[in-house]
């Protein structure tokens, strides 16, 4: 039977629902109240007599029914109800200091964000600001909010365990300066989330568990050859004992996958106690080229490495020039000079501008008169800034029905237009892929924007048939965007193998929103590693020279 505790816990997450619904605010306050009063009490609802139930001042009548329904069947009908119209995600911010009902209803229907993760991205976008009671101070207090409330979680993307590995590893070794330490796992895989982060370590255990003891580490396994514990940023930490002798060896099958190690097991004999110098020499031993850890996923790749000299890698300094960034045009936090300045004391060729469409009136996005000055303000851009270049792009929504937000005679003045969808993500993938393949269709078309709308650890985004997009992009002369913001890394790094087969371009963009953004390239390239792009099947990769005949090809395409 339902305590007073849990009674009022009911009263008051329905309360907030109808608020959130901006429904009827007399019956929230009076399910408040209810709640408050019943915190309160001396006694025990479930054991009074009905009667004086409904003598308690502050609960009526039908308040006081609704006490004896969850007294009876241990479930509030009217909260069930509220709870399965109401996304989730929104539910879960309740949890995030700061952030009231009110504006939770704001951010619903006005951005139509239902995840938390969401809406830390809008915040990284600079796209609270823009709703009515909400300030720059607000965003960020909200922003930091979030960051606090996921890092408890569990789960983290890749670029939020990056320092957090960097500072560990100096503290270790300042500790230790006589073991060795190598980060391994999923980590070293460059995979875009992590669960674990694991160490290969040929520390003393029982120094290494005592200074986790002694800084308040939960001990979740505890045998001679393997450490597991958490501290308080709730992230799960590995560490394998090894002698100096297997080392290497350990080191390597660590920092594969399943799959990938079982392949290589039943193509290669050996003992595990074998002395490697090295991981290349794990690979000298069986006359292979070193396959990178990132690369260690799939067992095919192990056949490539045999028959093949693999090209050489994406490298960040491939990145020549910035594709896919926003302004304060629209919902980007510095001017275009900022931005272009920025980009070419970076050192990169050039830049290109990719401002919100109209359609995304939430993100400011540009009218047709506002397209004309802000190509006017480019043009006096590039004459100052010259041989470095600006080129003119839009972000541009595909629509409903797969259109773009423009007509022809505007989605001609851009050099490159990005197609992408923001708008009603929740569709079957009957209705995405009849969005998306009208999309690409448009001769305008130039990159298909973040391809799935996911984003990390909180949306899944839409589903698509990923052959068949990448057919359509091969068809139509349309690159593939991948989005390099940590929290999106979207087309998923498994479907490019595909999309190389197809001879379709890739495009690593940070989809920057600021000038701290263009550093997100980092993130894209290291996913793209993983599947072998090289700078060739990078689109920004491309010199200033070969990104504009690209633009001639697409200006091209558009009159055939």
């Amino acid at each position: 039977m339902l305590d007073n505790y849990a009674i009022a816990d009911n009263f008051s997450l329905l309360a907030k629902l109808i608020d959130i619904h901006g429904e009827n605010s007399f019956k929230s306050k009076s399910y408040a109240n209810a709640a408050f009063v019943i915190e309160k009490l001396p006694e025990q609802l479930s054991q009074l007599p009905t009667n004086k139930i409904f003598s308690i001042k502050g609960i009526g009548e039908a308040i006081g029914t609704k006490i004896q329904e969850q007294l009876n069947t241990g479930i509030l009908q009217i909260l069930q109800e509220y709870i399965q119209k109401t996304p989730p995600g929104i539910i879960e911010m309740l949890h995030i200091k700061g952030l009231g009902q009110k504006k939770i209803n704001c951010i619903w229907k006005q951005l139509e964000i239902e995840s938390i993760g969401e809406l830390l991205y809008a915040c990284n976008e600079n796209r609270l600001t823009l709703l009515k009671g909400f300030g720059a101070k607000t965003q960020e207090s909200i922003k930091e909010n979030i960051n606090y409330y996921l890092n408890n979680l569990g789960n983290f993307l890749y670029q939020q365990v990056e320092s957090y590995i960097q500072a560990y590893l100096q503290k270790l070794t300042g500790l230790f300066p006589d073991a060795l330490f190598e980060i391994t796992g999923e980590f070293k895989r460059q995979l875009e989330t992590i669960d674990s982060v694991e160490w290969v370590t040929t520390v003393n255990a029982e120094a290494l568990k005592q200074f986790f003891i002694l800084n308040k580490y939960l001990i979740k396994v505890d045998t001679p050859k393997k450490l597991v514990l958490k501290g308080s940023e709730n992230i799960k930490l590995i560490f394998h004992f090894i002698s100096k002798q297997q080392f290497s060896y350990y080191t390597f099958i660590t920092s594969c996958s399943n799959e990938f190690l079982e392949a290589w097991k039943q193509q290669f004999t050996w003992k595990e106690d074998t002395h490697y110098k090295n991981e290349i020499e794990v690979f000298e031993t069986v006359g292979m080229e070193v396959i990178p850890a990132c690369r260690r996923e799939f067992p095919e790749i192990i056949e490539q490495y045999k028959e093949k000299k693999i090209a050489p890698p994406l490298q960040i300094n491939d990145i020549k020039g910035i594709i896919h960034s926003h302004s304060n045009w629209s919902d980007g936090q510095h001017t275009l000079e900022q931005m272009a300045i920025a980009a070419k004391e970076k050192g990169y060729e050039y830049l290109v501008i990719s401002d919100h469409s109209k359609s995304a009136f939430y993100a400011n996005g540009l009218q047709e008169e506002r397209i004309f000055a802000q190509h006017a303000a480019i043009d006096a851009l590039n004459k100052n800034l010259a041989p470095f270049k600006i080129f003119k792009s839009i972000e541009s929504d595909i629509l409903n029905d797969g259109s773009l937000d423009y007509a022809d005679d505007i989605l001609q003045l851009f050099d490159i237009v990005i197609a992408s969808v923001h708008s009603n993500l929740k569709m079957t993938e009957e209705k995405a892929m009849s969005r998306l393949l009208k999309a690409i269709e448009n001769p305008y078309t130039s990159i298909l924007g973040h391809l799935t709308g996911r984003l990390l650890l909180s949306r899944k985004g839409y589903p698509v048939n990923h052959d068949s997009i990448i057919e359509a992009c091969a068809k139509h002369q349309v690159a593939i965007e991948l989005n390099a913001h940590p929290r999106r890394l979207d087309i998923d790094w498994r479907y490019i193998p595909s999309a190389l087969q197809k001879n379709v371009l890739i495009s690593i963009d940070p989809d920057a929103h600021a000038i701290e953004g263009f550093d997100d390239c980092k993130y894209g390239v290291l996913v793209a590693q993983k599947t072998g792009l090289t700078k060739f099947q990078n689109l920004s990769s491309f010199s200033l020279e070969q990104f504009e005949f690209f633009i001639v090809q697409q200006h091209k395409k558009r009159k055939n």
